[in-house]
């Protein structure tokens, strides 16, 4: 047997009978399928505990190797929400007018998005996650990560689940490229931008384009 830098401890999982599990997983479902990406968000003030059970929520996710390699970093400051917004909407407005190839554009017309981005400021909180191709080791060598992208990936799931569970909204923003938030952040050159994630409160009012979920047998294929 390996050696390992982890001691193994005994796991318990909760457990349901047949019936309360499928009704437990309905539920969940159903929950989940009220999840939205909103776009107007209120001023109203979210505490950071809040915020820090969040994330520290989302870290529970897996990863490669155990190697947690991602930084939410995490905004309130209203001069910094102002810089983010205005980079984001230079490298948006570029996208809408030039970038963007017209399929592209016809398939964001129904969801009535454009370059602005007033949410960057209007939410309380941003959180920009990056994700770590790799880590300096004390010597000043280098230490790859693994699976990175699918870590970080699976760890902004968990953080989306986690804001709507506690009656919040959010949505995933990807201006393109990122670079600026490297600099504004003045982030190590380890980490690379990978989503941002404006958090609040809905605005009151708000609407949002009436989407349908494709259906089971469009999203699976099973093999019995």
């Amino acid at each position: 047997m390996s050696t390992t830098a982890y001691p193994f401890v005994p796991y318990y999982a909760d457990q349901y009978p047949e019936e309360e599990m499928i009704e437990r997983a309905q539920a969940f479902n159903t929950f989940m399928d009220r999840r939205r990406s909103v776009r107007e968000f209120s001023e109203k003030p979210v505490p950071q505990e809040v915020i820090e059970q969040l994330v520290m929520a989302a870290s529970t996710a897996p990863s490669g190797a155990h190697k947690q390699p991602w930084t939410f970093c995490i905004i309130s400051n209203p001069e910094l929400k102002r810089q983010i917004r205005e980079a984001a909407e230079k490298e948006e407005y570029d996208s809408y007018n030039g970038r963007m190839t017209p399929e592209w554009l016809e398939d964001l017309a129904p969801l009535g998005t454009d370059w602005e981005k007033p949410f960057l400021e209007t939410a309380p909180w941003l959180i920009v996650v990056f994700k770590k191709a790799f880590e300096y080791k004390s010597d000043g060598s280098k230490r790859n990560n693994y699976y990175v992208a699918e870590s970080v990936g699976i760890a902004c799931g968990f953080l989306i689940s986690a804001i709507h569970h506690a009656g919040l909204v959010t949505l995933t923003h990807t201006p393109s490229p990122m670079n600026f938030l490297t600099k504004l952040l003045k982030r190590p050159d380890n980490e690379r931008p990978f989503l941002l994630l404006p958090v609040g409160y809905a605005a009151d009012k708000v609407q949002v384009p009436d989407l349908k979920r494709k259906p089971l047998s469009d999203v699976s294929a099973w093999y019995k």
